[in-house]
């Protein structure tokens, strides 16, 4: 934190701790040096009790304590307000008790007890919360925090005092990527209270545009305020976040983020994540009216087009756009500019957004493209982009559960989002594909069959295969292939689909299924067909077995059914990848279900009178050398050619999964540890270059709707039990 022009932290190394040169203080203070200096009468006492005091009290915290226990567990509305208290309290200001109209803090060891007068709740128009305390001493005070650019605009003095020194400390800690708010305070008389709060009142109860007359009542009492200081808190990225954003990021998967974040500090965060490389050029676009957001949009728009008069490397460019600007880059005669501009960059940073602008850009590459788009957030400020996207993916965590509830997909972590897209979405799109794609395969080339049938008959209705046979075809017999290659099928394995991101594009490119994947699945069936039924007739065609009987229509059709049958199952033992105990059971054991099948139903059916077309023809089938000679010699001859394909197709025109196929099966090494390698010591050193030039901050808070809630809240009375 920064207090009255000095820095403070918990940790400070050797080399940045505090000395005083030239009667300014250079460094920083540790926590410890801190606490002895609120105890001494040393001239930042008073700003520091202040400060402190400010961080302790104004808030929407609910503190609880567990019977039997003396630590504090503090519930707030957003990550940060907790982290504010809690660092309170290691300046032994420690909040412990809330009543709907007051609150205590035990100060250095002494319990004092603030009147909470009015709370002037947060939200993403006014970016600041304040609140009106009446404290022990009797004196009214108000205590705000906020982003910076709205508290310096409200400061009595913005060039005086410790605004300078605390700008330059908001630019080191924006350099590390922190989020950070501005303190201020008044205080304020009597009298002037008085006759706000009339305003705050009224405006309170009214019933037309509640909270448009709160945040202008509001804007009333919040001016003329003095700065304390700044905070400064560390936003983590969870494990394996700039892994997962750069791995998808190699998979084609064009990222944007949405962020309530300042613009510096959302770059530094692309930048730790690996959203931004260090070789990207930025495109900035902070215009403050309509017509220069669209002039500088059609500038660089243009500019990218015709690839001359800039030194900009047009394969490396992110765009970065504040929430003013993104404002009028959504209006209608500027959306497609603005969409055109983001669709040629690597990256898109929107920052400084809020919650309804989340969902406007959403909904714009929604209408605008033919694209699929996945949103993700952890916030309840996320859940309008999340529910606009096709797919929403909320993340259970501090933020609470109001995305993970209205998510499609709920994960704990943002790094399973890699698992879940780069794998599972990948053998999801690829056993689909291969379903769907044999499923038309295997009823074209049954029911074509009966097609050419009926050239013979005269088209007089009659079928090639008994009833019941041609229903069990579907419901039976082929039905246990598709559900195996649809859930079991792996075209690769987990972890060559997570050591080569680039297999996700064959999803995006539609490799497995398109309109000439479905056609030549199509013609192949017709293929089959033609080789299944009038081969099989012209080997059947004589009909007369060695005792001079002949078979007759349904011994003719019950060869042409297995044949079918039989190559069926053998083209989708031909397209399985990866067999399974399910997939031995599935394809093998259809065709094990059909020849125990066949002669149960021969003699079953008939003594019930349900079907007596396969009465007596079982002799004539299992017996007849020429029953399994045919069914041999069909399927063999239509399988010839798909076996020659799939041979001709990984030889000659391998695709990209059919070397990571090999790779995955002689487990082949790489040289990808070496480049890795490379990469990180060039990104090291780039880093380095770039924080010396980078600056920004930013502030987390949600929104309001706390009020009520505290209002409400007694921790001094004992919760019902059942709680």
């Amino acid at each position: 934190c920064s207090i009255g022009g000095v820095m403070y932290s918990d940790v400070v190394e050797a080399s940045k701790r505090a000395r005083v040169i030239d009667g300014e203080v250079v460094g920083q203070y540790d926590f410890s040096q801190l606490r002895d200096q609120l105890r001494e009468n040393v001239p930042r006492s008073a700003q520091l009790f202040e400060f402190f005091q400010l961080l302790a009290t104004c808030h929407t915290v609910i503190p609880e304590q567990r019977p039997g226990e003396t630590a504090i567990e503090y519930q707030a509305s957003s990550p940060d307000e907790a982290a504010l208290v809690k660092g309170a309290s290691l300046a032994d200001f420690v909040f412990t008790t809330r009543k709907p109209r007051s609150i205590a803090v035990q100060v250095m060891g002494v319990e004092k007890e603030y009147e909470v007068l009015n709370i002037n709740e947060f939200n993403s128009t006014r970016k600041r919360m304040s609140a009106v305390l009446r404290c022990p001493d009797g004196s009214i005070k108000l205590y705000c925090k906020g982003a910076d650019t709205v508290i310096l605009e409200r400061l009595a003095d913005t060039t005086g005092g410790c605004v300078p020194a605390t700008l330059r400390h908001l630019e080191e800690y924006a350099t590390e990527g922190l989020r950070t708010l501005c303190i201020a305070m008044r205080d304020i008389s009597s009298q002037e209270y008085e006759q706000w709060n009339v305003q705050y009142t009224r405006a309170a109860t009214t019933l037309t545009n509640r909270q448009q007359e709160l945040d202008r009542v509001a804007e009333l009492i919040e001016r003329d305020l003095e700065l304390l200081g700044a905070t400064a808190i560390e936003d983590k990225l969870q494990d394996g976040v700039p892994q997962t954003i750069y791995t998808l990021a190699q998979a084609g998967i064009k990222i944007w983020v949405l962020t309530g974040d300042r613009q510096e500090t959302a770059i530094n965060i692309g930048y730790s994540c690996k959203l931004i490389q260090e070789d990207f050029s930025l495109i900035i676009c902070n215009e403050t009216t309509h017509w220069e957001t669209k002039d500088f949009l059609q500038r660089k728009l243009d500019a990218i087009r015709e690839g001359h008069g800039s030194n900009i490397d047009f394969d490396a460019l992110a765009l970065v756009i504040d929430g003013r600007s993104l404002d009028f880059a959504l209006e209608k005669d500027v959306e497609v500019l603005f969409l055109e501009l983001a669709t040629l960059c690597k990256a898109v940073i929107c920052c400084r957004v809020s919650p309804l602008q989340k969902a406007l850009v959403v909904k714009l590459v929604k209408r605008r493209r033919r694209a699929i788009l996945l949103a993700i957030g952890d916030g309840a400020n996320d859940v309008s982009m999340i529910q606009a996207a096709h797919v929403g993916v909320g993340i259970s965590g501090q933020e609470g559960l109001q995305a993970a509830r209205s998510a499609d997909f709920a994960i704990a972590q943002f790094r399973y989002l890699r698992k879940l897209l780069l794998v599972h979405g990948a053998w999801s799109y690829h056993r689909l594909s291969k379903m769907i794609l044999f499923s038309f395969y295997k009823n074209i080339t049954l029911y074509i069959t009966q097609f050419w049938f009926a050239l013979f008959n005269v088209f007089s209705g009659q079928t090639v295969y008994e009833s019941w046979s041609i229903t069990f075809y579907t419901v039976f017999f082929t039905v246990m292939p598709p559900f195996a290659i649809g859930v079991f099928d792996q075209f690769l394995n987990a972890r060559s689909l997570d050591r080569y991101p680039e297999m996700y594009k064959m999803g995006q490119k539609g490799v497995f299924f398109n309109v000439r994947s479905f056609w030549g699945w199509a013609i192949n069936a017709f293929y089959h067909s033609v080789i299944l039924f009038f081969l099989g007739t012209i080997i059947l065609f004589k009909d007369m077995e060695h005792d001079g009987l002949v078979g007759g229509q349904w011994v003719y059709g019950v060869i042409i059914y297995t044949s079918v049958l039989t190559t069926v199952l053998l083209k989708a033992a031909l397209i399985t990848n990866m067999w399974t105990k399910w997939t031995v059971f599935a394809i093998p054991g259809s065709l094990l279900l059909w020849f125990a099948f066949l002669p149960v139903y021969a003699v079953v059916a008939p003594k019930f009178r349900t079907s007596t077309e396969y009465e007596g023809i079982i002799l004539h089938i299992y017996a007849n050398p020429s029953f399994w000679l045919t069914v041999v010699l069909l399927s063999v001859l239509c399988m010839v050619r798909d076996y020659a394909y799939k041979y001709l197709k990984r030889m000659y025109f391998a695709k990209a999964y059919h070397i990571v196929q090999e790779i995955q099966k002689f487990n082949i090494p790489d040289y990808r540890p070496r480049m890795e390698r490379f990469k990180k010591a060039v990104h090291k050193a780039r880093l380095l270059q770039r924080l010396r030039r980078t600056r920004g901050y930013a502030f987390s808070q949600n929104e309001g709707g706390q009020e009520k809630i505290i209002r409400a809240y007694d921790t001094t009375v004992q919760k019902p039990s059942g709680y």
